[in-house]
């Protein structure tokens, strides 16, 4: 049996970077990176993955990645959305400009939409892989001091939903990983303030995330246990999703 193989974008840190690592163990890995060169190249070093500078908000940059992808590897098994980033400054929705806006949109949102086309278009030759998109619990908690990012966070959950849909009869499932409040350099300004709040039970499950446990999620689908579950939302956040009274 061929090694199957994956691209993770967004994985030279964090959540991307726990991803890269954890599928090294029974994938090939493509892993991209956009400005932090020396991290991917740790990552590669650790792990034995493959690393492509990739944009994943230009068109150009996505279709040269499908293109090194296609001559790295015969096929695609598993595609996944991770590149984000967050505002590079938070304001107030009341205050915050169209360049954040636009900013968050072509990186979170069209990005990983447009690459799953491409990487889509790939896998029906054989009616085969699987896609994850990473969101986020802001795709339907609101933060108003970073509205952009939720809404682009809500738009790409629906996207999630649309190609799930669309692929869904093709052999291709398609799911959405919503993490909670995971350890990584996107929240390093307010890590203490979460800790204290979740030790006030913010959270069912007392403590914060860790960028493994949404890479355990995504071995779960890599390894084709869920496929039978496309469309499904994966929250990985502690049961922050919870509600109760």
């Amino acid at each position: 049996m061929p090694t199957p193989t994956s691209i993770v974008t967004g994985a030279s840190r964090g959540i991307g970077r726990a991803i890269a690592i954890e599928l090294s163990r029974t994938h090939r890995v493509l892993a991209t990176y956009r400005g932090r060169r020396d991290a991917a190249e740790s990552l590669r070093d650790q792990a034995g993955v493959e690393i492509a500078q990739c944009d994943i908000s230009s068109a150009d940059s996505r279709e040269a990645l499908i293109r090194l992808a296609r001559e790295r590897f015969e096929t695609l098994d598993l595609l996944v959305n991770n590149a984000g980033i967050a505002p590079r400054e938070r304001r107030d929705v009341l205050e915050a400009g169209e360049e954040s806006f636009d900013e968050l949109m072509a990186t979170n949102l069209k990005g990983p939409h447009f690459l799953t086309q491409l990487a889509a278009r790939w896998m029906l030759e054989r009616k085969a892989g699987r896609i994850v998109f990473v969101t986020s619990l802001s795709a339907y908690a609101v933060s108003v001091n970073r509205a952009e990012y939720c809404i682009s966070k809500a738009a790409l959950s629906m996207a999630a939903a649309a190609w799930a849909q669309r692929l869904g009869g093709q052999g291709i499932p398609v799911f959405e990983i919503r993490p909670g409040i995971i350890r990584t350099d996107m929240i390093a300004a307010v890590e203490s303030a979460y800790e204290e709040r979740i030790a006030a039970g913010l959270l069912p499950q007392r403590r914060m995330g860790e960028p493994g446990d949404v890479a355990r999620a995504v071995r779960a689908i890599a390894d084709g246990l869920l496929d039978y579950t496309t469309g499904q939302v994966i929250n990985v956040d502690g049961g922050f999703h919870l509600r109760s009274l």
